[in-house]
């Protein structure tokens, strides 16, 4: 994440070691209450501060009131209450017992919405596609010209081995369901995959 102007880019540590590692930072929050934030790996004040009030205002009230001494260091799993009036309280037991959130109940919500997704992602993992021989040789064809054969390649919204919406995949990018929503897709478009080679020979696209 880029601070701007004054604030330098500075990766939170694990254990004040480890710099520049980014990831996305969460916090567990509910709806019309205040929030119970947690540093991760990449987070910045600055970052956080664009987060919850979309400018800089909130650094040095994080820093005041965290007791945190250098702007440009915090560490991975630190703690900080965003009220939803905007105001920073430091976390400690008093105040997150005062703070109007529901954190752990938002973390089971989380952890039941993740069990379908899981199901699905696992489901995936097993499918095998149907196309053999001309077929096989067409479906290898377009994804060595969509993306070398690379099921991580990435251009905008288009994703994988053979560039496929992002839409399309809803949110499961493994190489398997990749597969399955590549045949489902050629199959309802053009039938086959040589017909969908012909389109691409013809088009530059399918």
């Amino acid at each position: 994440m880029i601070s701007k102007k004054n604030f330098a880019k500075v990766s939170a540590t694990l254990g004040a070691v480890a710099l520049g590692v980014s990831a996305t930072a969460t916090a567990a929050t509910a709806a019309n209450a205040d929030t119970i934030y947690t540093v991760q790996s990449g987070d910045t004040l600055s970052g956080i501060s664009y987060k919850f009030a979309k400018d800089n205002s909130m650094v040095n009230d994080l820093a005041k009131k965290n007791n945190i001494q250098d702007i440009n260091k915090i560490y991975v799993g630190q703690k900080l209450i965003i009220k939803s009036d905007g105001e920073v309280q430091e976390y400690n037991a008093q105040n997150a017992a005062n703070a109007n959130v529901a954190d752990n109940n938002t973390q089971a919500t989380q952890q039941q919405a993740a069990q379908p997704q899981q199901a699905q992602s696992q489901a995936s993992q097993s499918y095998t596609s149907n196309a053999s021989g001309s077929e096989a040789a067409a479906k290898a064809w377009i994804a060595a010209r969509e993306s070398g054969g690379n099921y991580g390649a990435t251009n905008g919204q288009y994703i994988g081995k053979y560039q496929l919406s992002a839409s399309y995949l809803n949110g499961d990018y493994s190489a398997a369901n990749q597969e399955r929503v590549a045949d489902q897709y050629v199959a309802s478009r053009y039938g086959s995959w040589q017909n969908a080679q012909a389109h691409w020979q013809a088009n530059g696209w399918y």
